[in-house]
């Protein structure tokens, strides 16, 4: 979160301003665009559950000051169509690849595509802290100096302030797990991709998840279907002591805190429709093939028997 608000202040995000992004994404992409004043504009998604770049341009006023696509579930949006529109309208780029390190669009690795990538080292994501921790990555130096101070109190020394700052420096002991951890990513990736693919050979073809691409190298975060019954299935699944999750139920138009947004029901059906059908599997790297097997199994039982 802190990387995604400093990365929108660094590209000159001012009160007024708007920035295009998809509603089906964590609160998190949000709530910093809220927090500088600025307006999510939101635009409707894939079936892959990633922002449509054919939507981004009908989109675009004189007020749009950045496009921040959102990596879902360690797939890449198609970066290739989103990098035309911004040259040509002289656009930002900040990727939130919070849920995607190590994922590639096109041999090109997520957070390389923008001016400013970020991502989250949260608990639960691949490349994983013992608590909040995040991080950004950016090849423009005029950016990277000017975060170094932002995050740090605008300390360039000690005793030199150049920009008003905050705390957002990430714990000594956080970042010396994240560095052993990183050993260790390249293996875990690889467990989960071995993860999706028993999935994709043994689920029911009335489950729909995207197919990998060619262009794609998919990390997976999280493994999301989209279902028939879905709320019945979710129950199921927890009578045969199988764990599943929803990411996310509401989409962020519809939530509460959008309302001064003055979206409403019905502005994103795709997205929308989603919400009510997706379900997180199990994907993690600790699963082994029999568990996975079981799950498929108990969901083939659960159509075959409705």
């Amino acid at each position: 979160t802190d990387a995604l608000t400093i990365a929108l202040f660094v590209c000159g995000v001012k009160r007024g301003d708007e920035i295009i992004t998809p509603p089906n994404s964590f609160i998190a992409s949000t709530s910093v665009i809220a927090h500088l004043g600025a307006k999510p504009v939101f635009v409707d998604v894939l079936p892959d559950q990633n922002i449509d770049p054919n939507k981004i341009i009908k989109a675009i006023t004189k007020k749009t000051k950045v496009i921040m696509p959102v990596h879902l579930t360690g797939r890449m949006c198609n970066m290739i169509e989103i990098k035309k529109i911004s040259k040509k309208y002289n656009l930002k780029i900040i990727e939130d690849s919070a849920q995607s390190i190590g994922s590639r669009y096109a041999s090109k690795m997520s957070g390389s595509f923008s001016d400013i990538g970020c991502f989250s080292a949260h608990p639960l994501k691949n490349l994983n802290a013992l608590g909040d921790a995040g991080y950004l990555v950016t090849n423009n130096f005029k950016y990277y100096k000017k975060i170094k101070d932002l995050c740090n109190l605008g300390m360039t020394n000690r005793n030199k302030i150049k920009n008003f700052g905050h705390v957002s420096r990430m714990d000594n002991l956080q970042a010396a797990i994240l560095n052993f951890r990183l050993k260790k990513l390249k293996e875990i990736i690889k467990k989960r991709r071995f993860n999706y693919n028993i999935y994709k050979n043994n689920l029911p073809k009335n489950v729909f998840f995207p197919i990998e691409k060619k262009d794609e190298f998919n990390t997976y975060h999280t493994f999301v279907v989209q279902i028939n019954k879905r709320n019945k299935l979710k129950k199921y699944l927890e009578k045969k002591g199988i764990g599943t999750s929803i990411h996310y139920p509401v989409p962020i138009h519809l939530q509460p805190a959008s309302k001064i947004f003055n979206y409403k029901r019905g502005d994103f059906p795709i997205a929308e429709k989603q919400s009510g059908r997706i379900l997180s599997l199990p994907i993690h790297q600790v699963l082994k093939k029999t568990e996975i097997l079981h799950i498929c199994s108990e969901i083939n039982n659960f159509y075959k028997n409705l």
